[in-house]
């Protein structure tokens, strides 16, 4: 009797652990989501802009590199 009422009481004591080693420690931040986002649609925003004017090669990546940190084409 002593032995199944201490396997049953270890038992639910492991699966407790086991739940709460399971949670999410850490969530992403809604900006830090964001900033992700618009990293990535002003990059492609800058692709485009290089394929539209037929840009290749280094050109093409000069380009997307000076478009993305906001510099002025000139």
């Amino acid at each position: 009797m002593k032995l199944s009422t201490t396997l049953g009481l270890l038992a639910l004591m492991s699966a407790g652990s086991v739940f709460a080693a399971t949670t999410p420690s850490t969530t992403a931040t809604p900006a830090a989501t964001v900033a992700t986002a618009t990293k990535h649609n002003s990059t492609m925003h800058c692709e485009k802009q290089a394929h539209e004017k037929k840009l290749t090669g280094d050109e093409e990546k000069k380009f997307v590199k000076d478009c993305k940190e906001g510099r002025k084409e000139g």
